[in-house]
């Protein structure tokens, strides 16, 4: 049997930007995907902390250190500046491989920033 757990979650980043005349997406600080293994054009869930919305979109690589965290087409309807945002991405696999398995979860700072 196959099943869907957590992989990755990016916990309580602040949205900096929200760009509604754009393609669609979620642009993150290359950092932040980089430490939630998470890749560009990977679908994520996410969670507004502030007003319940729950959607799902894909990622793209934002400016390495910029803390940028930018809902971009419709998903910016979904979102303020400065809403906190839980970034969640799913993995299917095995039961017995899921048992085992151990997400990444990542704590940033209130500046969208690693801590180190």
């Amino acid at each position: 049997m196959i099943i869907e757990v957590l992989k990755s979650k990016i916990h309580r980043v602040k949205v900096t930007q929200a760009e509604l005349n754009y393609v669609g997406s979620i642009t993150i600080d290359a950092d932040l995907i980089d430490a939630a293994n998470i890749i560009p054009n990977e679908k994520v869930q996410i969670v507004n902390n502030n007003n319940g919305a729950r959607f799902e979109t894909y990622v793209i690589k934002g400016e390495r250190g910029s803390g940028i965290v930018c809902l971009n087409g419709a998903a910016a309807r979904l979102a303020q500046v400065g809403d906190i945002v839980i970034i969640i991405s799913y993995a299917s696999m095995e039961m017995e491989e899921a048992r085992n398995f151990e997400p990444v979860l990542v704590f940033p700072d209130t500046d969208n920033k690693l801590i180190k």
